[in-house]
């Protein structure tokens, strides 16, 4: 009964209509940045922290969070009609969706994409509310060796998880750390790698670096590819599903839901993983896989149910550990410690209406979607022919004046065009920006863990294996290491034989 009570709280903040009107303009932008191919949720939102110091905490958070899964039902319409994923986790998507288009029905595949994200989403936000007050109640128990544990766990997973090399993964949580380390040292008070800059005493801006590393580098990366954009020109209608079509699709829902909901609170990029794995699992469960590839609706329904449900099962340990499990929810950590409010499970005891005014607002947001998705398709299409030159212009002015905002100074401007470069740069040599910005949140956290863990032991490191819950989280990161070095040994060992 205590949960029907917390929801009804939280039903009676999300639906007061300033929080409607935010969540509608979070799902609107969502799924507007998804649409736009090589935008993304991460650049979005770090162009929109400034603009949350005005709002109430929990207004802010319903609008991030509804630009997070909003561009996860976005993604999609670019994906079918476009083959060009708006996100990484629709990148499956664009296999058969693109093919169903062309074979003229792409109103049907926009319409399973739409459905499938709907019920996924509504099924996986009923996990977040009936998961997340048991886990913060275990939460409460944790000390500082179980947090600085769960942290390392979490940046394993995330460099598990990362695409491409996983050396390279690793270099970038690291300069996270480090980066994470500019400042003022909390214990002692004395200014560390500043480099004589007044403007870095308090440390590195969370907006500058997400901005530069995500918006700035992304905008440059795709001035570099061009136009080269194929818009369906055909009319689009019969967005009804036939019977056969509802046949082939109700399950492969279900299972991509079922799967998105388990891997999406993996650390690094569930909703991404999620995607893959369940267009695999269709592909395997298939009487014809040789469908798969030439228009299948199972290949579009699965992935989209999968992405989305994992976009929304990742605010799980957000909520209930204080732990961000991906780009995007760092973002949010920076929205909530921009609001004096610190992440974790305190948060359901000491602010529930922000706690559960998120939850109960992620339904709001789903059915916005559903309703609002498939009338404005028409509006998306011709978004799609803006060109790009005309575009980003605009989108580095906003982001500019986002940045300034927020101390009115210009090194902070000049610190996201730094930071940009820098971007470009890890674009140029393939590395993968997440973990780093998953290190620099996690990093101070970390080190505050550490040191109160040392103090408390009085210098006794063990103390990390004698607590049980700490063991188990460092043997599943060490764990985790072993599973991603094996294959790489064997293929070692197998190249020397």
């Amino acid at each position: 009964m205590d949960v029907f009570t917390h929801l009804a709280l939280g039903f009676g903040v999300a639906l007061t209509p300033i929080n409607l009107i935010y969540a509608l303009v979070g799902a609107l932008l969502g799924t507007l940045i998804g649409v736009l191919p090589g935008i993304g949720p991460v650049a979005t939102i770090a162009m929109l922290l400034p603009t949350t110091y005005a709002l109430e905490p929990v207004s802010a958070l319903i609008m991030l969070a509804g630009i997070y899964y909003g561009a996860q039902y976005g993604g999609s319409t670019t994906s079918i009609l476009i083959n060009m994923p708006g996100e990484v986790a629709s990148a499956v998507t664009c296999l058969d969706g693109y093919q169903m288009a062309r074979k003229g029905e792409a109103g049907a595949a926009l319409t399973v994409a739409a459905l499938g994200s709907f019920i996924a989403g509504c099924v996986s936000t009923v996990l977040v509310a009936a998961f997340s007050p048991p886990l913060s109640s275990l939460a409460l128990k944790f000390g500082p060796a179980e947090y600085f544990s769960l942290m390392v766990l979490g940046l394993i997973g995330s460099v598990v998880l990362a695409q491409g090399s996983l050396v390279k993964a690793i270099a970038m949580v690291v300069l996270g750390l480090l980066l994470g380390m500019v400042g003022t040292d909390v214990n002692s008070g004395v200014a560390r790698f500043d480099f004589g800059l007044p403007e870095l005493t308090d440390g590195l801006g969370l907006v500058s670096i997400a901005m530069g590393l995500f918006g700035f580098a992304e905008i440059i990366g795709n001035l570099e590819l061009g136009e080269k954009r194929e818009v369906l020109s055909r009319k689009i209608k019969g967005f009804g599903l036939s019977r056969k079509q509802i046949r082939d699709a109700a399950p492969a829902v279900a299972r991509g839901t079922a799967i998105g909901s388990v891997l999406g609170i993996l650390p690094g990029g569930g909703a991404m993983l999620a995607s893959f794995a369940a267009y695999s699992l269709e592909k395997k469960l298939a009487a014809d896989p040789s469908q798969f590839g030439k228009g299948a609706i199972q290949g579009v329904a699965a992935p989209e149910s999968a992405n989305n449900a994992g976009a929304q099962v990742g605010f799980i340990p957000l909520l209930t550990l204080g732990i961000p499990e991906n780009a995007v929810m760092a973002m949010m950590v920076g929205a909530m410690t921009i609001h004096n409010i610190q992440p974790g499970p305190q948060v359901m005891t000491s602010n529930p209406e922000l706690f559960w005014g998120l939850i109960a607002s992620m339904w709001v947001g789903n059915l916005m979607l559903i309703v609002l998705n498939l009338p404005m398709i028409g509006i998306w299409i011709r978004l799609l022919t803006v060109p790009y030159r005309m575009l980003y212009p605009a989108i580095l002015l906003f982001c500019g004046i986002g940045v300034y905002s927020i101390s009115n100074t210009s090194f902070d401007v000049s610190q996201t065009a730094f930071f940009g470069l820098i971007g470009v740069i890890f674009v140029k040599l393939a590395c993968e920006p997440a973990p780093l910005l998953l290190g620099f949140v996690l990093g101070p956290m970390m080190e505050e863990n550490l040191r109160r863990t040392l103090l408390l032991s009085r210098g006794d490191a063990t103390v990390f294996l004698t607590r049980p819950l700490s063991a188990v989280l460092l043997a599943a990161a060490v764990l985790l290491v072993v599973v991603i070095a094996l294959p790489n040994v064997r293929r070692r060992v197998g190249v020397q034989a």
